[in-house]
């Protein structure tokens, strides 16, 4: 295909038609594959050939949205799993042995900091965090035995930023894996690989499906990296069904004109509440007051479409403001057309401590928003009167 456009790409680029002609990829439901011949099987499980033997392993369907995404995203493969956290875990996992390092960022994802913090110990893999704006962490944070740096950009829920080429940089000269949660961005706001990242990682559960609909998680990097992230996960399972590959794939062709309104309406959003006095702090990527500012311009298309602020009067002020939304959601998703409210401290970050909580700037009083692609007179509206 010589279209090389992002929205072209995610529409156009498709599985091989079958005899029927299908304009639509169709549905692969099938557990297991047949073969033509007892040497055609040893062949394939020998990988001396190519073709599919098993859906834990491949399918049309899995193959298509790994081929896509790998596209979007600048990558020469990937691997694709049930559910974003399956990708994290599996790709810690498929890297990392007992007495192993990870120098990750502080403002991860709660159940991100539940592998670092509670199950990784166990089996003797140690972490240190580091502030995301705070390069002299970064670099005094790396010790003999750290094999991986992670980082979430911009965070959940805080919306931090690092420059990534940095980070690539550091992690290059030390010879450090680099892998990218790029969940919030998706690959049409940000692009990890070309900015030096080893490997991106996706919820495709959030903004990639965009409906509120499935559960699936994407792992992106080289043909090297990614027969890493096999050996693994062919024989520890954590593989994706065939209609919700289905389902994603047919998502991508709507990203770039759903992250362009989503990132529209969160832009006017975050002006909207940094202007309003019930309000200490907003955070997002595009606003100028962002410490990252520059850095979001630099390496992402757009500002995303979560913003995340902070209420004055604390938790009861929040919940407040939370019971009072008639049209927003209350949920702990996002990345949906429909708006959603989350209070982290009690929610996705609960399991944190207070102390961890609030090193990673989530106070009682935050909330994040998930802006959705309802009109943004609506949108505003419900905010408005929440906080009145």
């Amino acid at each position: 295909m010589q279209e090389d456009n992002f929205e072209t790409l995610a529409i156009r680029l498709q599985a091989e038609r079958t005899q029927f002609k299908e304009h639509s990829v169709p549905l692969y439901l099938t557990s297991s594959y047949k073969f033509d011949d007892a040497e055609e099987m040893r062949a394939l499980f020998a990988n001396e050939k190519e073709g599919n033997v098993y859906s834990r392993y491949a399918n049309p369907n899995t193959t298509e949205l790994i081929d896509k995404m790998a596209v979007l995203e600048g990558a020469e493969t990937g691997w694709v799993t049930a559910t974003g956290m399956a990708a994290i875990f599996t790709t810690f996992a498929a890297f990392l042995k007992s007495g192993d390092h990870v120098l990750s960022s502080r403002s991860v994802f709660g159940s991100t900091h539940q592998l670092l913090n509670g199950i990784f110990p166990k089996w003797g893999i140690s972490y240190t965090y580091a502030d995301l704006d705070n390069l002299e962490q970064w670099e005094n944070g790396i010790q003999p035995n750290t094999k991986m740096i992670f980082v979430e950009t911009p965070s959940n829920p805080g919306i931090d930023i690092i420059d990534l080429e940095w980070l690539a940089g550091l992690a290059k000269k030390h010879n450090i894996l680099f892998v990218v949660d790029n969940c919030f961005a998706t690959p049409y706001l940000q692009q990890p690989i070309k900015l030096g990242a080893d490997i991106s990682i996706h919820s495709a559960t959030k903004f990639i499906d965009g409906q509120g609909r499935t559960l699936g998680g994407v792992i992106l990097g080289s043909k090297e990296l990614i027969l890493e992230i096999e050996g693994f996960a062919r024989h520890s399972g954590p593989a994706m069904s065939p209609f919700n590959a289905w389902l994603l794939s047919k998502s991508l062709e709507t990203l770039a004109v759903r992250m362009d309104r989503h990132c529209e309406n969160a832009l006017k959003v975050a002006n909207f509440l940094e202007s309003n006095e019930a309000v200490k702090q907003v955070r997002y990527p595009f606003l100028p007051s962002h410490p990252q500012y520059e850095i979001a311009k630099k390496q992402m298309k757009q500002g995303g479409g979560i913003v995340t602020f902070v209420i004055a009067g604390g938790v009861t002020a929040a919940a407040q403001f939370m019971d009072k939304l008639k049209m927003f959601s209350i949920s702990a998703n996002l990345g949906d057309t429909r708006s959603i409210a989350t209070h982290p401290a009690t929610s996705t970050h609960s399991k944190l401590t207070e102390e961890e909580r609030l090193q990673v700037g989530i106070e009682q009083g935050t909330i994040r928003l998930s802006i959705g692609l309802e009109h943004i007179d609506d949108i505003l509206g419900d905010i408005k009167q929440a906080l009145s």
